[in-house]
């Protein structure tokens, strides 16, 4: 007496949904969080390698400008070829600067080239402290 029913597995659900597929993304975002966070983190390292990179670095500019600052004006011939040499550097930054440059030279050419020379004039001195004024490092 085997009461043998069967089932039908379809029967008709009435307040039960049916199972719905739910997309899954987290993989794929934390796959982004990832890459952006190394870009960020490669570039922050770059940066910090190019400061302290550039830091050390030699400035000709910077070390031309100390040592017009430091030439002793006491010895006019040495001075007056150190202005020459090293006031050359900042000749082309501007028109105003080449043309006091140039008028530099033509007030120093009298103390270069003779065996004993004088002290600057104050007219010379002036101009390599308006020249020296005019400078930007």
């Amino acid at each position: 007496m085997q009461n043998t029913q069967q089932q039908s597995y379809d029967i008709p659900l009435h307040d039960i949904k049916t199972i719905v597929e739910v997309p899954e993304y987290s993989l794929y975002y934390l796959l982004v969080i990832g890459v952006v966070g190394m870009v960020v983190l490669i570039a922050i390292v770059y940066f910090i390698y190019r400061f302290l990179n550039n830091k050390n670095q030699y400035n000709e500019r910077k070390e031309h400008f100390k040592i017009l600052n430091s030439v002793d004006l006491e010895d006019t011939k040495k001075t007056a070829y150190a202005i020459s040499l090293y006031g050359a550097t900042f000749k082309d930054d501007g028109e105003r600067q080449k043309g006091m440059y140039n008028n530099l030279l033509e007030r120093l050419e009298v103390y270069k080239y003779k065996k004993d020379v004088q002290k600057f004039d104050k007219e010379t001195l002036s101009y390599v402290e308006l020249y020296k004024g005019m400078i930007d490092v």
